[in-house]
């Protein structure tokens, strides 16, 4: 039994299978890459774990309790969050303006600077945004501009303004995409410490090899929206099955 647990699901877009017959398992406390080449299904299966769609057959578990048809605000209090392909941040707020706003506003439809301040004190609000942005190495760039940040920072502010809400879930929809490499590795190093030092699980759709075998400890392929192969990274690099989705051919 793992904490999210997706069985038989298939979804159709007009005369495309997007989704065919998915089974996966993510177990609790792991970090578990999704991995297919491009119209693969990746995303669209990352959206039927948030509720964003819902799938023609099959079920999308989370703790026991089913995601489907839920509001985004309800999936966050269950325990996920999720982080986007482009980095979803308040860019004309400074860092600590958006980390404030994570920390303290309620899930519940918008976030709003008076809404937070009605319900804390300024202490209480700055307090809790420094601590986390000292734990996330950004206290530095607290008077930045979102919008001025690298790509980079940009996507440790988000990973930070998700880890401030205790997710017990966390979903990174390729979150190196277009990332130099310095970057890269500096959020594949923040993932890992996130990994150790948090009682956390994360599911990560990622194109980078690099990114997945460094992080990853359960690997799922998927082509044409149907899982090919599920192991851990060791058997997965040379695998047969894998090396014909990537390549065309098999090995």
């Amino acid at each position: 039994m793992g904490i999210l647990e997706v069985k038989n699901v298939g979804k159709r877009f007009g005369g495309l299978q997007a989704l065919s017959e998915v089974e996966l398992n993510v177990a609790e406390n792991s970090c578990h890459a999704i991995i297919g080449p491009n119209g693969a299904g990746k995303s669209t299966l990352l959206n039927c774990f948030v509720g964003k769609l819902i799938p023609d057959t099959g079920s999308v578990m989370f703790d026991g309790q089913s995601v489907l048809g839920r509001k985004p605000y309800e999936i966050n209090q269950m325990g996920i969050s999720r982080v986007f392909q482009t980095p979803e941040i308040f860019s004309d707020l400074t860092v600590q303006e958006n980390m404030m706003i994570a920390c303290f506003a309620k899930r519940d439809g918008a976030f709003r600077m008076h809404a937070v301040r009605d319900m804390f004190t300024e202490k209480e609000i700055v307090d809790k945004a420094e601590a986390m942005l000292e734990d996330m190495n950004l206290a530095d760039k607290r008077e930045m501009h979102a919008a001025s940040m690298s790509r980079g920072d940009k996507r440790r502010l988000e990973i930070a303004m998700c880890l401030s809400q205790d997710p017990r879930l966390l979903l990174l929809d390729e979150p190196t995409a277009g990332m130099a490499r310095a970057d890269t590795n500096n959020t594949i190093d923040l993932l890992k410490q996130i990994k150790d030092e948090r009682d956390i699980t994360i599911a990560i759709i990622e194109h980078d090899m690099h990114v997945v075998f460094s992080l990853a400890d359960r690997i799922t392929v998927l082509a044409q929206g149907t899982p090919l192969v599920e192991d851990n990274p060791e058997n997965i690099k040379g695998h047969p099955k894998v090396r014909e989705a990537y390549l065309g051919e098999a090995a």
